[in-house]
């Protein structure tokens, strides 16, 4: 047989055997040729900078470096929308900054103006990951101790890729509602105890 007939030649069946069985191995090389790209909008600069630890991916991301962001976007964190005194403060501290950022535009490079830019800085990004680590991707941002922002992003992404390959990410999750277990040792958020229940 020649690597193409082992690529097309297996019945449906035979495939998801396959998967299953790799993927309760944990022998997830194979997965490494099974690559996802996303384009996302409408996250910050504090979520980029904790995407790209997850350093078996491609990114490209929106530049501060060429792109003018004197009308910049921000992202409001939940807690801040929900705290009228803190909205408003946060809003006010958004308009110095870019008035600030406007001012320095004008005198020194864009590269340089940037750094006075805050986490907050809406941007965009393109990436590239492969299966395996989106797997391990999901096991660490679905995790309810993961920073809120990358969380959703992290469910949203899982709820992508479970649409076009259900059966390799099947398993994929945080691993108290994949494996019944919590890594986190004392610092548990505690929703291990529900999924233990309903085992």
């Amino acid at each position: 047989d020649s690597a193409v007939d082992i690529m097309t030649g297996l019945p449906q069946e035979k495939i998801e055997s396959l998967l299953k069985k790799l993927l309760k191995m944990g022998h997830l090389s194979p997965f490494e040729h099974v690559s996802f790209t996303f384009a996302v909008e409408g996250v910050s600069r504090a979520l980029t900078h904790q995407l790209v630890r997850h350093r078996i991916a491609s990114y490209s991301q929106r530049s501060q470096r060429y792109v003018s962001e004197k009308n910049f976007e921000y992202i409001i964190p939940h807690s801040i929308l929900k705290n009228e005194k803190a909205l408003k403060t946060y809003r006010g501290i958004m308009e110095k900054i870019r008035d600030a950022y406007r001012e320095l535009e004008g005198l020194v490079p864009k590269e340089d103006a940037r750094y006075v830019l805050p986490n907050a800085c809406e941007t965009k990004i393109v990436y590239t990951f492969n299966a395996r680590s989106l797997l391990n991707f999901f096991r660490l941002r679905c995790c309810e101790r993961a920073q809120w922002e990358i969380r959703e992003l992290a469910h949203r992404m899982l709820e992508e890729v479970r649409e076009v390959a259900p059966l390799l990410f099947q398993y994929a999750g945080a691993p108290c509602e994949v494996d019944g277990r919590c890594p986190e040792g004392d610092f548990s958020c505690g929703k291990i105890a529900q999924f233990k229940n309903k085992k």
